[in-house]
């Protein structure tokens, strides 16, 4: 991008005047940059709930109309509806998912989506896991488990009966079972933990044969007491969540074989892929979408040829370690001794997850590519590698509720980019009690921090279809009442007041999403994880904790993405040509007690690129070293020789402690692409186009329940670029405006300038060739310095004499003249359209009211506006001064806000309120109107007390203060 004319102004970080950022104003000049528009492809999406089928056309095509209209991107079809108790009442056979009702449903959105320009998704069943009626329980392709039956057996005493039962009862509709095997193994307390019973591995005896018409006979040895244990292969009888959706029931599909996934595509192909749809989906369609893998079973997870994949793969019989291996309610129940039980769980756990990713993730992805779509999945819940997942689904997605902190989002941030991927998703928002209580402002302070980790893609949960049997107003709603209680946030669209406000959130984050896909992604560091887990809340241990906050980044990256044709090494860095990392870090194993240990085709590969020149950190005591599964040889002797071979390259490290990290990054002369000098709340994401850095920067959090909250930060920031004579620009991501930064210091490849921003505020900056007016200042005085191409303009909230420091070293002095003091706005009128339940669950009236207010209070203090919720307009009259312009500072309000000063809309961040209102200004009278929208909280608190009267009520409105700071200018250069 080439430097235009930009025009610059401020932002109040900690409550001062800071110098060189802040909030653009809308008639800055954009030119040709894409952020100003940015494209339907980069808006968020709404995971949009239907009640199955039980849907009108016209209403589809109007839902899709809304959507379209506020700015976002597009919809994914999800047949959700745990709010409604009467599941009868949704008619199944008729209007159940898969339906002709659903199909003409599905047909709608997609025509009507092709019309407005944006996006359907298909999710590939009802609700969640992946379910579909042609599947039975006690069918191969459906959802299996292996459930295990005890008997003990005293020391010298008989077993003679029936083979002991399952303790775990199955699921009613589960008809069948079959016996796998049948052993004794001998107690052994010795093996015993807080939780699991102690066996002894050398005693386990194959009695399998013995079984004869269900019947067992045996006499136990006299060194110990035994126990006699089953194994029963069968149907887990899951059906998905919040059923029935059809009728006949759906029952969710064994992920780990193929016959489980091809009935889904079969169904798909003989029942919902209409002609129509077919060519619908190749104008409208996006992705197909498979929610997380909530496989919930009472016993261990299971597929029909386990044994034999096992056995092909690990090189060893998986049945005499069945004991260490079989649950009761996700459990473990025996163990054998510590590392037997650890690398046997170990290697059952990479079967599974290699059956997963290879029956399940790969075929699904090429079935939807042969429709011209790509596969979107949230490829955890499981015990499995959703590290190497992410690599081979088109576009992985993440979950602001289940991921506990922004190493989760590493996690698949790392398969992404290793494997060549573009996008990371994330279903966002379903705060638990969040049901119309949500702000706009908490979702953006939430999701603020996981663009920084790398997401690129924003799925809002959600946008509920109108209606459905037994709902109440303000209409169907997908997730509440939940249980009786407020449930899951949220259901966005007309019902909600703030939906006027929606399509400055859209753009706002179609500006982010573009931060994070132009170019290619870079990070600092690699953390080497054994198992690729996300969904778990543990992070980097250095990384995490001390590098975050000094600037560095990194993402995780396990086993399989080093035999990717990206591991390669160029110039010291793994996968030159995407991520670029600087360094791997190998630490011990988070997942088994953090035990040294490291597969050997992992070690060989680390190896070989420790050799070509990449810098690579062992954290602990690797003298020791295991590889993770069962050693059937020498196994562990050839890991520890190649780790020997490793630690001797020179740009190895060994430390013993995370403590030590920091310094062996400096001893390799490794540091961030982004510093600075103290530890900040700071987080960033780094992509490069073509030789022009784009720098993503928020004050955000680590974690939803970070505690003290974020505070302001106000801070040099040093950044790398790629070029010496880039110059650096910001980019408003409010506005998409774009103004060169006036203030820096440049030294080689590092550029440092000042950045304050507020809780969850983000801006972009961009390291790019220069303009044809190029001179800058590396120090001032003065609160700001506006750079345009007519040169440099000192700006200041006062009167006096400033100097500037030029890039060239010389220091210039300007006086700017008297600055009329700040004015408080504090006499307003206010009129409220006040938000009620009309005749139908869907119909909304609204009631006007009017306030005089010589001070601002919330609505909760105004007689007559305690419980209402709707949209607030407030209007002052104000005499201005003469003076070069002013910033309009709306301190606190509620939610978002919209802004017009003299009937000219001024955009307004609803992280930091503040706006350059100088060009919209006049001396003498001026008219300033702020719009507030609400929740709808206080007004269900009293329309619908018995689900929402337990809610607080929220402190709806503008509450200040509100202050015009006006400011003086003078020419410096």
């Amino acid at each position: 991008m080439s430097g235009l004319r930009r025009r610059t102004v401020l932002a109040l970080g900690a409550g001062t005047l800071a110098a060189g950022w802040g909030a653009v104003p809308a008639e800055a000049d954009t030119g040709r940059n894409d952020f100003a528009r940015p494209a339907t492809g980069l808006r968020p999406y709404f995971r949009w709930w239907w009640p199955d089928g039980l849907v009108d056309p016209a209403e589809i095509r109007r839902e899709v109309d809304q959507i379209a209209a506020a700015g976002f991107g597009g919809a994914e079809i999800a047949a959700v509806h745990h709010s409604v108790r009467d599941k009868a009442a949704l008619d199944t056979a008729g209007h159940g998912w898969g339906t002709a009702a659903w199909t003409r449903g599905v047909e709608a959105a997609l025509d009507q989506a092709a019309r407005r320009g944006i996006t359907i998704d298909l999710t590939i069943g009802p609700s969640w896991p992946a379910a579909v009626p042609t599947v039975t329980p006690d069918g191969p392709a459906a959802v299996q488990e292996l459930a295990h039956g005890v008997a003990t057996v005293a020391a010298g005493g008989t077993f003679d009966g029936p083979v002991p039962a399952s303790v775990t009862a199955a699921a009613p509709s589960v008809t069948r079972q079959t016996l796998i095997a049948v052993q004794a193994v001998r107690v052994d307390p010795a093996n015993a933990t807080r939780k699991e019973t102690g066996l002894a591995a050398d005693s386990v005896t194959d009695l399998t044969a013995r079984v004869t018409d269900g019947r067992l006979t045996w006499t136990a040895p006299a060194d110990g007491d035994y126990l006699v244990l089953a194994y029963w292969q069968r149907g887990s009888g899951q059906e998905p969540e919040s059923g029935p959706h059809t009728s006949p029931d759906a029952y969710v599909v064994d992920h780990f074989s193929a016959a489980g996934t091809q009935a889904v595509i079969d169904f798909w192909e003989a029942r919902l892929l209409t002609p129509r749809i077919r060519a619908l989906l190749r104008r409208a369609g996006g992705s197909l979408f498979e929610d997380s893998i909530e496989l919930e079973t009472h016993a261990l997870n299971w597929t029909p040829a386990m044994l034999t994949e096992f056995q092909r793969r690990r090189g060893y019989d998986l049945r005499p370690y069945l004991p260490a291996v079989v649950r009761v309610k996700e459990a473990t129940v025996y163990a054998f001794d510590a590392a037997t039980s650890r690398r046997v769980r170990a290697d059952y756990w990479q079967t599974i997850s290699d059956l997963f990713t290879e029956h399940h993730f790969v075929p699904l992805t090429r079935w939807a590519h042969s429709l011209g779509l790509t596969f979107r999945a949230q490829p955890y819940g499981l015990e499995t590698d959703a590290i190497a997942a992410s690599a081979v689904v088109d576009v992985p997605e993440g979950e602001s509720l289940g991921f506990k902190n922004l190493d989760d989002y590493r996690c698949l941030a790392g398969g992404r980019d290793m494997g060549g991927r573009a996008l990371l998703s994330c279903e966002a928002g379903a705060y638990q009690g969040g049901a119309y209580n949500t702000t706009w402002k908490r979702l953006l302070r939430t999701m603020g921090g996981a663009y920084a980790a790398g997401l690129n893609q924003t799925v809002f949960h959600g946008f509920s279809y109108a209606t459905a049997p037994g709902a109440a107003w303000p209409g169907f709603a997908a997730f509440t009442p939940y249980s009786g209680a407020i449930g899951y946030a949220e259901s966005w669209g007309p019902r909600q007041p703030s939906w006027r406000h929606a399509p400055d959130v859209a753009a706002y984050l179609g500006r982010v999403h573009l931060a994070g896909r132009i170019g290619v992604n870079r990070v600092d560091a690699a953390v080497f994880r054994q198992k690729g887990y996300s969904k778990t809340g543990i992070g980097a241990s250095w990384f995490t904790s001390d590098g975050v906050p000094s600037g560095w980044t990194h993402q995780m990256i396990s086993a399989p993405l080093l035999a990717l044709p990206s591991a390669t090494v160029r110039d010291g860095r793994l996968a030159p040509d995407g991520p670029a990392y600087r360094v791997l870090l190998v630490e011990p194993d988070p997942f088994s007690g953090s035990a040294a240990t490291l597969d050997l085709p992992s070690a060989r590969r680390i190896l070989a690129l420790a050799r070509q020149g990449l810098p690579v950190v062992l954290l602990g005591d690797w003298s020791a070293a295991t590889v993770p599964g069962r050693a059937t040889g020498d196994e562990d002797v050839a890991l520890r020789a190649l780790l020997a071979e490793l630690t001797a390259l020179p740009r190895v490290r060994t430390v013993a402690a995370k403590t030590e990290v920091g310094a062996a990054l400096a001893s390799l002369g490794l540091r961030p692409a982004v510093s600075y000098a103290r530890t900040s709340t700071l987080l960033h994401g780094h992509r490069v186009d073509r030789g022009t850095d784009y720098y993503y920067l928020v004050n955000g959090k680590h974690a939803e329940t970070v505690k003290p909250p974020v505070a302001a930060i106000d801070h040099d920031v040093t950044l790398q670029r790629s070029s010496r004579t880039a110059v650096p620009y910001r980019i408003d991501p409010w506005t998409g405006a774009r103004e060169r930064i006036a203030v820096y210091t440049a030294d080689g490849d590092r550029v440092t300038m000042r950045v304050a921003l507020q809780p969850g505020e983000s801006a972009i900056v961009v390291l790019d060739a220069p303009g044809a007016a190029n001179r800058h200042v590396t120090a001032t005085t003065a609160d700001r310095v506006l750079a345009t191409e007519r040169g440099l303009t000192l700006r200041a909230a006062t009167g006096g004499t400033y100097t500037a420091t030029l890039d060239d070293g010389r220091t210039v002095s300007r006086t700017i003249p008297a600055v009329p003091a700040p004015i408080p706005l504090t006499r307003w009128t206010l009129r409220v359209a006040d938000w009620r339940p009309g005749s139908s669950a869907t119909e909304t009236l609204s009631v006007t009211h009017t306030v005089e207010l010589d001070g601002l209070r919330p609505w909760t203090e105004l007689p007559g506006l305690a419980d209402v919720s709707g949209v607030g307009r407030y209007t002052a009259v104000v005499d201005v001064p003469a003076c070069a312009g002013a910033y309009l500072g709306l301190g606190e309000v509620f939610d978002t806000a919209r802004v017009t000063v003299n009937g000219r809309a001024v955009p307004v961040s609803p992280l930091n309120p503040v706006a350059d209102v100088g060009p919209y200004l006049h001396e003498g009278r001026n008219t300033i109107e702020v719009e507030v929208a609400t929740t709808l909280n206080n007004r269900l608190r009293v329309a619908d007390p018995a689900v929402y009267g337990v809610a607080p009520r929220q402190a709806y409105g503008l509450t200040g203060p509100v202050t015009l700071i006006p400011y003086g200018e003078v020419r410096v250069w």
